[in-house]
Order: structure tokens, then sequence, then C-alpha cells
């Protein structure tokens, strides 16, 4: 854009709630002014996304005592410091987000590179069809009618190669004439990300029964994944067939200044943007009322998954079924009747938008909170893997390997970053809790940085970063993340009470701080800057250079410091109930998690 941008107006219309936030450019930098927030009334009795909106902005309006709205209209461009924005753009998941439906050729191939396209444009992956799914062709017909997506990515056959089985797929998707989940006056939008030498076979079978279009082979050779285009895709038919027909999406589309993105794919896309500005590995997760999300970028590689049965209200029970009560209760510090815990978990689902109100509630909300996003990390693991199908080198270990050239990208001792983000770990009382459940949660590996999104901003930074990349890097850095600090984990494991690894802080007037801790301890060294660190790991563990060999780098402290995790990589938690209980209550303790009881 050419003209001078000084005011931007962002809004991110959530399942149950529409987010504003106002950037100003102050002294040459952009920064966040104020946020305000509404209902989001894409429901009965509004059915109408844009009333929300209105009322967030109206927030806006009031904390800053500007004139943003004429009416229901907003005033652009700025006609001066009081009155209108330059630009609006806006993120929604409203109405349930995009709901997608994947079909490629062999499940572990071509569908799952469509499943990773249609991921990370922001989608949930409601079912993947593949031809040796192992489902008869009027099941996978029933499947497609029940579910009713809001798309369907259709992949299979690298270029050149066979035209049989895809062709089969798009004449079940043309017998199902699946319907769309919003309005039955339009047609079902299907892509084709397929064999180019299939795609004459596949328009005659779909072209008249969907909003059909075609984009470049997601995977045109065995070798190579070819994402972006049908990514790019996702993004248009969302906001030209699937917004257009939700309420009052059409008026609001008129009103912004850039594509809406769906709120997922927003996020993903300043994950990303930041893993490729710094030339880091970088993760980002987002523990929702129903989903969990995670982000990644390793090797310059970008993955998201979603795991939509993983969540801290609505979805609370499905953590429970998924990880069993066993693994919620080693997490809480103290003795417990299982019986009353089932209960608790069942009263948060069907009262969602309860907050703890005692310590214990709290303690158990974020043991239950580490098993969702652990969860959440195993599934994201199995999806972030090199490409399937390739021919490699093979030792003879991997002769009796089931699943050959399907390693995870996803590497942690290379990570650099890791972001947190949504109520449990945004709003956790005290911001060591939330570093705290992140560690347990994905057990970090040698020296990573910890940061969590201050307010929920990183949807609305994600947009905009596609219209004005400056602005959205300097927000994102100075009023986005709340940096933690660093934790610092040897890997390997030894005995209990033998020093594992030490740590020196030089500080700035040339004073050492150094702290000894011992396997199976963890500690905190307040910092809140940068400072030179010496880190040296006992013989047997591994910081990053190799079992015993010390590092010397700069630190980034922050609002809890550094935290050294020497409970040891792999990690386990004591079996006896009583040592386990008295062991996480020393943690707590070390690290000031909980308020200390008077």
């Amino acid at each position: 854009m050419q003209k001078e941008i000084n005011t931007i107006l962002a809004t991110d219309c959530g399942s149950t709630t529409t987010k504003a936030i106002l950037i100003e450019k102050k002294d040459d930098e952009y920064r966040l002014i104020v946020r305000g927030e509404s209902p989001t009334t894409v429901e009965a009795p509004f059915e109408d996304v844009t009333k929300g909106v209105l009322n967030s902005i109206r927030e806006v309006e009031e904390l800053t005592g500007k004139t943003i709205l004429d009416g229901e209209n907003i005033i652009k461009p700025r006609k001066n410091d009081k009155e209108g924005v330059d630009i609006y753009i806006s993120t929604s998941s409203a109405g349930g987000g995009l709901q997608m439906m994947v079909a490629g050729v062999v499940k572990s191939m071509t569908a799952e590179s469509a499943a990773r396209a249609a991921l990370g444009a922001g989608a949930i992956v409601m079912e993947t069809i593949a031809s040796n799914d192992g489902r008869l062709p009027h099941q996978r017909i029933e499947i497609m009618r029940k579910l009713r997506p809001d798309m369907i990515l259709l992949s299979g056959g690298i270029d050149g190669g066979t035209i049989s089985h895809v062709a089969s797929l798009a004449e079940l998707i043309g017998a199902a004439e699946p319907r769309p989940r919003f309005g039955t006056g339009y047609s079902l939008p299907v892509i084709f990300a397929g064999n180019k030498d299939a795609r004459e076979i596949i328009t005659k079978s779909l072209k008249e029964k969907t909003a059909f279009s075609i984009v470049d082979n997601l995977r045109p050779t065995l070798e190579r994944e070819n994402l972006r285009p049908a990514r790019n895709e996702i993004h248009e038919l969302f906001l030209e067939h699937v917004m257009a027909h939700a309420p009052g999406y059409k008026t609001l589309i008129d009103w912004t200044d850039a594509p809406i993105m769906p709120t997922p794919g927003a996020v993903g896309s300043l994950v990303e943007m930041v893993g490729k500005k710094e030339k880091i590995n970088v993760m980002g997760v987002d523990i929702g009322g129903a989903t969990t999300d995670v982000f990644s970028v390793f090797s310059e590689t970008f993955n998201r998954t979603v795991s939509a049965n993983l969540g801290m209200s609505y979805s609370i029970s499905n953590v429970l079924a998924e990880t069993g009560i066993n693994n919620i209760m080693r997490w809480i510090p103290f003795e417990m009747d299982e019986k009353d815990l089932r209960n608790m978990i069942r009263n948060k689902m069907i009262r969602p938008t309860t907050i703890p109100q005692t310590l214990q509630e709290l303690q158990i909300e974020q043991a239950i909170a580490r098993e969702a996003l652990r969860l959440a990390f195993e599934h994201h693991k199995s999806m972030a893997v090199g490409l399937k199908g390739v021919q490699k080198q093979r030792t003879i270990s991997d002769t009796f390997s089931t699943d050959v050239g399907a390693e995870s990208l996803i590497d942690m001792i290379g990570l650099s970053l890791m972001i947190g983000s949504g109520g449990a770990l945004s709003h956790a009382p005290r911001r060591v809790q939330a570093a705290l459940m992140m560690i347990d949660a994905f057990l970090f590996e040698g020296i990573t940085r910890l940061a969590v999104d201050s307010i929920f901003m990183m949807p609305h930074l994600g947009v905009l970063a596609k219209v004005h990349e400056k602005a959205a890097i300097e927000v994102f850095d100075k009023d986005c993340l709340i940096r933690l600090g660093t934790c610092i984990a040897p890997v390997g494991t030894g005995k209990e009470g033998i020093p594992a690894i030490t740590v020196k802080l030089t500080t700035e007037k040339l004073t050492t701080e150094e702290k000894t801790v011992n396997f199976g301890d963890i500690a905190l060294i307040p910092l809140e800057g940068k400072e030179m660190c010496e880190i040296i790991p006992a013989k047997g563990f591994d910081i990053g250079e190799g079992r015993g060999k010390k590092i010397e780098q700069e630190i980034e402290g922050g609002v809890v410091g550094v935290i050294i995790d020497a409970r040891g990589r792999p990690f386990t938690l004591l079996e006896d109930n009583k040592k386990r209980i008295a062991k996480l209550q020393e943690w707590l303790k070390a690290l000031g998690v909980y308020p200390e009881k008077s």
C-alpha cells in the first residue's frame, strides 16, 4: 500500500468472543493502543457477525475517546488523529471456523500431504478419505453426505503417474453430491491438487456438480511437496464461498482492506514469519476451550495440527478419555479421590465458562492442561514428518521398521523459541505456571526460550503481516510477546542427588552467579535481560554439543528467569504416590509456582 498508514484497526471473530485491537504509529514505531471485546453474534438471535464486530469497536472508541464508527460504517481513511482509521482487517473462526475434508490416493502419502495443506491453511480436517483406507465406496459416500464440510481438497498421483485411482475418488465425490454447511443455494467448493494428467477426467466428474477449481499438484514427485498453491486457493475459496454465505460476512468482507483469514491460519502465518525472519526453529501452541493447535517451523518447513477434541472446556472430558485418569492424577501435587476428579471434569464440561475458585481447583485445571498440551504435541509429531514413500538409504535397524521415510521433523534440542497462547497459558495467575506447564508437556531439550501471547493478539498480527509486515513485527515484539525466560534442560539420566549441570551467569558488572543442579531437581535463576552464560553439563549429559561438552552463549531472561530443569530426558515421574507428591511439591516450591500456605 502506497498511502501513509498511521492507524490500524483489526478484529478477530472467535467462536464466542470478538476481539478488536487498535494499533498506532508513535515516534516512528507501531504500538498497541487498546483492546476491546464483545460476544460474537454469528448465531441466533442476531445471526449477523457484524453486530459483535461493531460492539467490540465501540469499546475501543470508549477506551480511546476516538471516533471510528459513523453509525454502522467504519470511517476510512482517517480524517484526523481523533477520527477514523487508515486500514481495517479481520480474521475469523466464528461458526466453527473452516471445516474441510481431504481425499488422496495413498493414505500415508498424498492424503497426508493434502491434510498438511488444509491444516496449514487454518482448517480443521474433519475426515481423510483414501483409496486404501479399507472402506467400501458406499461407506465413503455416506461419510461425505453426513459431514457437510465447507470444502474438499482432492489430491492423488504424482505428475505423469497413474490416473485411475484419483479418477475413482472424483467419481465418488460426484456421486455423493455433498452439501455445504452454510446455505443450500450454492455448490460445495472442491479443489483438485493432483496428477496434472488427470485434470480432464476429474473436471468431467466434478465441474457440473461442485464449485470446482484446479491448482498445481501438491505432490508433483515423490521427493517434493508443493503445498502453497493449495493453501492459497483454500484461503480464496474460504472468503468467496464459506464466509460469503455465513450470516453477516458479506458486509464484513466489504469493510476489510485485506482478505479475511481463518484465525488459526493467521496464527500459523505469524509463527512461520517469525521462524523465517529470525532463521530459527520455532513452535507455537494455542490451547482453547474446544481445540488445541500446534504450529512449528523446523528446517524452514512449516507444519500445523489441530487436535479438535482436546480443549479446556467443551472438550475437557475428551482429554480425560484420551489420556486416562492416571496421567492427569500424576500432575496433581496433593492426595485426591479419583471420583472427585472425574466429577470436577464433568462439571467443567457442563459449565465451560467457569474459572477455578480455589488454589486446588487451579492446580487440577493446570494438570489437565499439561495432558491436553502433551497429547496435542504427540499428534503434531506424528504429522510433522518427512515425506513418506521417498526412497532412501536404509540401515540394518531400518529393515525391521514399518514406517520407513516418516521421521519426525521435530528436533527438540534444535528448538530456539516456544510461544504459548490460549486461556490456560496466557491467563495463568503467575507467569511461571505457564512456563512450567509448557516444560512439563513439551519436555524441551537443550536451551529453549519461552514466551506467551499477552492478550491473544497473534491472529490480528498474522493477517496484518500480509498487509503491513513492519507494523506486525513491531507490535509482536513490543506488545504481544511476554518473554518468560529460558529453559535449560540437559538430555540424559543419572542418580538422584548427583550433580547434572552447572550454570554460570556473568552480569554487566562482571559478577558471576553460579548454580549447580542435581539430577532430579529443578532450579530458578531470576534474570530479566540478557547475560553471557557458561553451561557445563556433567559427564553423560548433553546440552546440544554432545555429552559433557560445555556451551558459552548469551541467555535471554524474562519475567520468570532462567529455569534449569535437571529432571532428566527421558523424563519419568515416580510411581509411588507419596514420593511423587513430595517431589512435585519440591519442584513447585523451587520455582515459586504457587503461593506458600501460611
